[in-house]
């Protein structure tokens, strides 16, 4: 694009001292900024890499051995089909002109068509910032697998996660970032703290308590079968977050910094905090306590992490660790929910936490982007708008997921059979073993 400007300004006789941005600024040419794309794109890479690799084997390393691919084979197939039809119907249903006074995007992008060159207001192509929210549709479903492993039915799933994308995330991005009404409300949202993580972790719940219990749970404890292998998982998504936090600034700014520093500063954090907590209690870290805490604290730093200060995303790891691992013992140990992998524990109350958090964090007192130039206008308008948004957010993907969960059951039942259960979902679903020891 800046060879095409210059090649022009010289035919038209502009003098050569004359930047060609400036000149293409100063008689309205749309400037394509390549550092900023080259980032997106980069960024677009690194949040696929925790989906596929990173959340695999995040999953992976916590269920049976004999369900360790078909957490692989969900989360790829939830990617690639979340993938397809936002390309085909999602982008423009979130990120469309606005319409229904503010609940949903219109149809002017079937098809990823009729994109602009540049995206308006800011220096890269739409097609690219499409691809980049596009690994957001593909990993927020996935995320809620960790519910359901052991027990939930491939065709099911894939169905229902395809379904999901398009009632659920799809209409709460638009909400948040799409123009949406929310958005109008002054409700801030950095990377994902409602849009992926509440939406996903509430309902990851609610499947839960659908699906039923895992056979043997909670009188059996079922054990992680490849701590290790979590911890890789867990270390493949940290590094990949940087994409999914620092690349929702939108461009190679000091913006995308601060959103980075941020997000290893509130892992680094909560995982301490995690680990010191299981010292206390049960007399020893772990790696997948480690693990866990990094997770969490990655999921509540995301609705914040470019508009607060590095002080605060301190803060906010240290807060998000004992708040999640509270949330663990209340849902799962107390309540007896089996939401197996702890989705609705680490992410949803994570985000909703962060959300929250935001609020208070914007303060430039405290460091953070001020309530003068974002957002409500003040710490108290803040909060209440960003309270506002977890509730509505929570409720409508409480309802809506209930409501798919349940219709779609009457066609494909949502659990495989009990015998199905006992050998496997490797073997009964995918007629294959992820470990052979001959």
């Amino acid at each position: 694009m800046f060879r095409r400007i210059t090649a022009v300004a010289a035919l038209v006789g502009v003098p050569a001292f004359v930047p060609a941005v400036a000149w293409a600024q100063a008689t309205g040419e749309v400037v394509e900024n390549s550092g900023d794309t080259a980032w997106i794109l980069m960024a677009s890479a690194l949040v696929l890499l925790m989906t596929l690799p990173g959340l695999g084997l995040f999953y992976g390393g916590l269920v049976r051995a004999k369900n360790f691919l078909s957490v692989f084979i969900q989360v790829g197939a939830i990617a690639a089909v979340a993938s397809v039809l936002w390309v085909v119907v999602g982008y423009t249903l979130a990120f469309g002109d606005t319409s229904m006074n503010g609940w949903l995007g219109g149809g002017q992008h079937w098809m990823l068509y009729n994109l602009d060159v540049v995206y308006p207001a800011l220096e890269i192509p739409e097609s690219t910032f499409a691809l980049f929210q596009m690994t957001f549709a593909a990993i927020t479903p996935a995320l809620m697998v960790g519910a359901w492993v052991d027990r939930a039915r491939f065709s099911w799933v894939v169905l229902f996660c395809a379904i999901w994308g398009l009632v659920v995330y799809a209409p709460v991005a638009h909400w948040v970032w799409g123009g949406g009404w929310l958005s109008a409300l002054g409700v801030l949202d950095f990377a994902g703290g409602l849009v992926v993580h509440t939406t996903a972790g509430v309902s990851a719940l609610v499947i839960a308590v659908l699906l039923g219990r895992r056979q043997g749970w909670p009188k059996t404890a079922i054990l992680p079968h490849a701590p290790g292998i979590t911890m890789l998982g867990a270390v493949l998504l940290w590094v990949g977050w940087f994409g999914f936090n620092g690349g929702s600034a939108l461009g190679a700014t000091a913006s995308a910094s601060n959103a980075i520093i941020n997000t290893h500063l509130a892992a680094s954090m909560a995982a301490l905090m995690w680990i010191f907590i299981e010292r206390v209690v049960f007399g020893k870290p772990t790696t997948v306590g480690f693990a866990t805490g990094a997770i969490a604290g990655l999921a509540t730093i995301t609705p914040a992490a470019g508009f607060v200060s590095p002080g605060m995303a301190i803060l906010i790891g240290a807060v998000a660790a004992p708040v999640c691992y509270y949330a663990i013992q209340l849902f799962k140990m107390k309540m007896h929910i089996d939401d197996s992998l702890d989705v609705f524990a680490v992410h949803g109350v994570g985000g909703m936490l962060g959300t929250l958090l935001l609020g208070l964090g914007l303060s430039a007192g405290l460091g953070g982007a001020g309530y003068d130039t974002i957002g409500a206008g003040s710490m108290g308008g803040q909060l209440g708008v960003q309270a506002l948004a977890v509730a509505v957010i929570a409720v409508f993907s409480a309802v809506a997921t209930a409501l798919i969960a349940v219709a779609l059951n009457l066609f494909v039942p949502m659990r495989v059979s009990e015998d199905e259960e006992v050998q496997g979902l490797d073997i009964t679903s995918h007629g294959e073993r992820g470990w052979e020891f001959d």
